[in-house]
């Protein structure tokens, strides 16, 4: 339930469905979108609390929640019949952007090599 790929999927399928211009579908793929959302906040916030480094994904799964909660809020209170409003679109851009950004980084994080390991000699002197 915890898993960051769920919501991203929803999302982008709430997005389709708003520019191919159905917005109801879009709204109801929003909705579902949000437990789902809230299940990978939630575990990547304890994560944190368990110490793993995870405050990244904490934070962008936290700013995604956010941001697909006021799409569907927005959907959901904009008139029935008329355009729907930019935000919505903004929100879940921006939730796409959120959940891809662990992604990037660890893309862009240098290799690490390990270290060869240098031995040095250690003289030992008889004590007379």
């Amino acid at each position: 339930m915890g898993s960051r790929l769920v919501p991203l999927a929803i999302a982008i399928a709430a997005l389709a469905a708003e520019a191919a211009g159905l917005s109801g579908l879009a709204l109801y793929l929003g909705l579902v979108c949000v437990p789902f959302a809230a299940a990978a906040a939630f575990v990547a916030v304890s994560d944190v609390l368990e110490g793993h480094p995870a405050l990244l994904r904490a934070g962008t799964n936290g700013l995604a929640l956010t941001l697909v909660v006021a799409a569907s809020a927005v959907r959901e209170n904009a008139p029935h019949g008329g355009p729907t409003p930019p935000l919505t679109t903004y929100a879940l851009v921006g939730a796409l952007l959120a959940y891809l950004v662990p992604a990037v980084v660890w893309v862009l994080e240098p290799v690490r090599l390990p270290r060869a390991r240098t031995r040095t000699a250690v003289r030992v002197t008889p004590t007379p």
